[in-house]
């Protein structure tokens, strides 16, 4: 039934009013129903302020305002959804009350009508499961803010036709949105592939690599993501994200991926929600916004004397690139004509060749890649320091740095004045592989892969819907293709080798693609194709 003309929307809150509102600017003739009616009343006054609101602003015309308001019905008992040939269900995320509404919907619409939930945290299978016709039930998971947010996820449940997720599809894309479907599980697709942002964050945490602010602030200015973990975490509401932990690592049956963090049971135990409560992560008592403090400007470029850079991959071309328009003189280890580099750069994944360490004998200094394993690991000599950033460099603020005891304040002033001089920002962070952001992107990464070869959604999709639905920078797809796979699975493997632990074993799928040369854009194919 993809030529639907009247939707209904049953509950009036926050979702369920957004919902309404996109359905009227979609053309459809929407009826909303609310059992409360003082609840009815609120939803449909938000929506009419929601289209005067909008054409104030300019995102449609008064004359589509009126339009739209003109579409709106309400509809005080469930009965009066009778003649929809879709009906969304935004009611609280309690599965025995979805399914319950499901029963009584399933009574009173035509057998023929389209059952959607809008759900982000119960499967569509459980409550397709209360109806006798279970075919006829999909799910369309709407991001909040409703009208704001582009993504749709229509999600299709074990017994979901292909005529009913049409359905969904086409009513979202007349709703303006960008449409993807997901195949039923926890969290669906966007949710799912988002578990690693906080949860590494809170890993790293744990385990003393750097403080909440310094992590927010490496995700913020190294990633580009628009706000770091922590902070995500106290707007959504340290209770509600522990909820939803909970959630995912129950309905998997103890996934070691998404474990819950014993962090967040204790802020929780606290009373430290977020900003709600006025503290959580960071403190709130001068206001939602006023916690944070400006992140540094870049520091100025230049800088002189003579620098190795070893390897062969993205992030030594850019290091090289940066490097000389900075000031410096490139040199090669494996061919210096006894010229003495001040600083050896080890950008590469793996050991370095036996003329590099000969070179990085004599060198003024020297710091080393951990992609592949930790700094005490690569370090052989002692005495070295660890970098880490994730391509493209041009993009990053931040490079992450980290020090052993055998490390001479010398040679870390040297390496922080290198990398300041590219015009980065320097991090100082605990020793691991992958450090802080490249182990929060590489598990994002390898989330997705589980994803993908799960048939959860497309590679194309799985990107949208990080983009669009939690304003990624970039999807972790293409993201992967950019940093080269291999280094990706060189990550994964080092932090399974280094921590023992089941949460870091690498998808088959991203383990298949390395070994078949699948690299990424410097192959011309990864997870997407570069002509």
């Amino acid at each position: 039934m993809s030529d639907v003309r009247l939707v209904g929307v049953a509950g009036a809150g926050t979702m369920g009013a957004g919902i309404a509102q996109v359905a009227c600017l979609g053309g459809f003739e929407t009826y909303l129903h609310d059992p409360f009616p003082e609840s009815l009343e609120r939803g449909l006054e938000k929506v009419r302020d929601g289209l005067r609101k909008g054409a104030e602003r300019g995102r449609w015309t008064e004359q589509q305002a009126a339009a739209a308001a003109d579409l709106l019905h309400p509809a005080p008992a469930l009965e009066e959804l009778a003649s929809c040939e879709l009906v969304i269900e935004a009611a609280p995320e309690d599965p025995e009350l979805k399914r319950d509404l499901f029963r009584r919907l399933a009574e009173v619409c035509d057998a023929e009508a389209v059952l959607a939930t809008n759900t982000s945290s119960l499967q569509v299978t459980a409550l397709a499961a209360a109806v006798e016709r279970p075919q006829r039930v999909v799910g369309m998971h709407f991001f909040n803010p409703v009208v704001m947010m582009e993504l749709l996820e229509v999600v299709a449940g074990t017994e979901s036709s292909d005529a009913a997720v049409a359905t969904a599809q086409a009513a979202g894309e007349r709703m303006g949105k960008q449409v993807i479907v997901a195949r039923d599980g926890p969290g669906f697709l966007a949710n799912r592939c988002a578990r690693p942002f906080g949860l590494e964050a809170l890993r790293l945490f744990g385990e003393g690599m750097a403080g909440h602010a310094t992590i927010d602030r490496i995700v913020r200015m190294g990633g580009g993501f628009r706000m770091g973990p922590f902070e995500l975490s106290d707007l959504v509401g340290v209770d509600v994200g522990f909820e939803v932990s909970k959630s995912f690592y129950e309905q998997s049956f103890h996934e070691p991926r998404w474990r819950p963090s014993p962090i967040q049971a204790r802020m929780v135990m606290a009373g430290r929600h977020g900003r709600k409560s006025g503290r959580g992560y960071y403190d709130y008592a001068g206001g939602p916004h006023e916690y944070r403090p400006q992140d540094p400007e870049p520091p100025a470029l230049g800088g002189s004397g003579r620098v190795a850079v070893e390897g062969d991959g993205r992030l030594a071309e850019e290091l090289r690139q940066l490097a000389t328009e900075a000031g410096f003189e490139l040199i090669s280890p494996g061919d210096s004509n006894g010229e003495v580099p001040h600083l050896l750069v080890d950008a590469s994944v793996g050991r370095l060749p036996e003329e590099s360490l000969e070179a990085l004998e004599g060198s003024g200094a020297s710091c080393i890649l951990c992609v592949d394993a930790s700094l005490a690991d690569l370090d052989m000599g002692g005495g070295a320091v660890g970098f880490h950033a994730l391509p493209p460099l041009d993009e990053s603020q931040i490079v992450e740095l980290t020090r052993s005891s055998l490390t001479s304040d010398g040679v870390a002033g040297q390496v922080e004045s290198f990398f300041n001089s590219l015009g980065k920002h320097v991090e100082w962070v605990g020793d691991a592989p992958g450090m802080v952001l490249g182990r929060i992107v590489c598990q994002l990464i390898n989330e997705a892969c589980f994803a993908l070869a799960e048939g959860v959604g497309s590679a194309s999709d799985i990107d949208t819907a990080m983009k669009l639905g939690y304003n990624y920078p970039r999807g972790p797809l293409e993201w992967a293709d950019l940093i080269e796979l291999d280094q990706v699975l060189a990550t994964l493997d080092a932090l399974f080798e280094d921590r023992r632990e089941e949460r870091y074993r690498a998808s088959p799928l991203l383990r298949r693609m390395v070994a078949e040369g699948l690299l990424g854009q410097s192959t011309g194919e990864g997870f997407f194709r570069y002509d």
